[in-house]
């Protein structure tokens, strides 16, 4: 079942390059009980990418995990825009700075058109802060939330 069931995949990936960025998240989530999801779009409709990120955040119900510590990473490629949205918990943890360093990781990679490589290093990035302060717990951790990329218009 898709959890947006009109928004069609339009091959923004390649297979390949798919895998290269679910095992990424695979990888980050083992030691830790955050979640982190990615979310990509040819075009973002919103002025800035975070109130887009937002909405998405929301309608993929990624507020709901047990600790609040859910982390969307959102790329609209042609539009070429990026936000990264963190639930109540982490932000009060690593605070705004921490979000706007993240980005410029991420931009550093887009700005050589190494996508995938920029959305791999910042899921690795976050994974290990999610890790410092939502370590993996053994008896009850659970994977909230899918780990499949989240493909819009």
């Amino acid at each position: 079942m898709a959890i947006f069931p009109f928004f069609k995949k339009k091959n923004l990936l390649s297979a390949l390059q798919e895998e290269e960025i679910v095992k990424a998240i695979r990888v980050a989530e083992k030691s830790t009980s955050g979640e982190v999801r990615v979310f990509i779009e040819s075009k973002c409709r919103f002025v800035n990418p975070v109130d887009r990120a937002i909405e998405v955040f929301y309608g993929l119900k990624m507020e709901q995990t047990d600790e609040h510590s859910g982390v969307l990473v959102y790329v609209a490629l042609k539009d070429r825009q990026l936000a990264i949205y963190g639930d109540d918990e982490i932000n009060k943890r690593v605070g705004e700075a921490y979000w706007k360093n993240a980005v410029q990781q991420m931009l550093t990679h887009f700005n050589a058109a190494n996508y995938v490589e920029g959305i791999c290093a910042v899921i690795t990035t976050v994974g290990q802060t999610l890790a410092k302060e939502f370590p993996y717990k053994p008896k009850d951790d659970k994977n909230e939330l899918p780990d499949e990329i989240v493909f819009g218009k």
